[in-house]
């Protein structure tokens, strides 16, 4: 069994590559993942050090879906607003 005092920093490694992934996928795409690994691995260092592993990712998943959740919320544009270009690129 791995030992879960010291797994903390894998989890702030794959936070740190789920990072460097959204931005060369911009988008939004794994940043909630990356915030959900980060949040798992500093609270690896204090209050849930006791968890097994299948609760930990259950924790991921959670917070994951939380940070998606209020990005969504804090990025979205407004109800009544619709994106539209009025230019192209190549113009």
């Amino acid at each position: 069994m791995t030992d879960l005092l010291t797994i903390w920093w894998v989890w702030l490694a794959a936070a740190l590559v789920l990072a460097i992934l959204e931005v060369l996928a911009p988008g939004f795409i794994f940043l909630g993942f990356a915030i959900g690994a980060a949040l798992v691995g500093v609270a690896l260092l204090g209050p849930l050090q006791l968890l097994s592993v299948p609760m930990l990712l259950l924790v991921f998943a959670a917070l994951s879906l939380m940070a998606w959740l209020v990005m969504r919320r804090v990025f979205a544009l407004p109800k009544s607003e619709v994106k539209t270009f009025n230019h192209d690129i190549n113009d």
